[in-house]
């Protein structure tokens, strides 16, 4: 079965750092554009990063611009979002997401996705 699998997230301080990883079984992550979304409780899943598929190309959120590196690995299976300077409001559920596209904005434009990992910022 085609899948992917979200891991590193957990309990961290305002201030500190998460390294997500988002790692494919079943198929290579070659083809795909990969987009990290977050959806915190009571509001809307929203895009946080995407990657395209050669990782020429990236794109963030507003909210993450400076704090948040997304970043893939072909030979690993693996796409990472590195988080720093993490504050409260990025508490959520994040997910990753294969696209054939380039990186686009609809979430029913991905093909696959994880099942999410719990990032809570809390102090």
């Amino acid at each position: 079965q085609l899948q992917l699998v979200e891991s590193g997230g957990g309990l961290v301080q305002p201030g500190g750092s998460l390294r997500l990883s988002c790692a494919a079984s079943g198929f290579t992550l070659d083809y795909y554009a990969i987009g990290w979304f977050r959806q915190a409780p009571g509001k809307e899943r929203e895009g946080v990063s995407c990657i395209s598929s050669s990782g020429g190309s990236t794109n963030y959120a507003d909210s993450v611009k400076g704090r948040f590196t997304i970043s893939r690995d072909n030979a690993k299976n693996t796409v990472y979002l590195q988080m720093n300077s993490l504050k409260p409001e990025d508490t959520a559920v994040y997910y990753c997401a294969a696209s054939t596209g380039l990186c686009p904005v609809a979430t029913d434009e991905y093909d696959y996705w994880g099942q999410g990992t719990q990032v809570t910022v809390s102090s």
